[in-house]
């Protein structure tokens, strides 16, 4: 069983930048694939970025792309998600999850974390 804690969360002016952690524990950290999504207020829960075991394949969202960078430190057991150039639309909850296999299916992931909030003021 893995155990997901999100941390790094916060509000921040809109083209500015945060980093948020996904520490994980319980599990063997590197065979997992590990995925960061978003969840607005009245809207779906969706993928915003995925990296690989190794960290050698990365996906992005369109509307993400060229701003956030998504990383793991395997020895650490921790992933990161460094957004950058922040929107007001990019304001939700963000969650990390772990799946068995690279997917940007959600119900693929088998394991998440509690969220933490990101605010961006316009």
């Amino acid at each position: 069983q893995v155990q997901l804690v999100e941390s790094g969360g916060g509000l921040v002016q809109a083209g500015g930048s945060l980093r948020l952690s996904c520490a994980a524990s319980g599990g063997t950290f590197s065979i997992y694939t590990m995925g960061w999504f978003r969840q607005a207020p009245g809207k779906a829960r969706e993928l915003v970025s995925h990296i690989n075991w190794s960290g050698g394949t990365t996906y992005y969202a369109d509307s993400v792309k060229d701003r956030f960078t998504i990383s793991r430190d395997n020895a650490k057991n921790t992933m990161y998600l460094q957004m950058d150039s922040l929107k007001p639309d990019d304001t939700a909850v963000y969650y990390c999850a772990a799946a068995r296999l690279s997917t940007v299916v959600r119900g693929l992931y088998d394991y998440w974390g509690q969220g933490t909030q990101v605010t961006v003021s316009s």
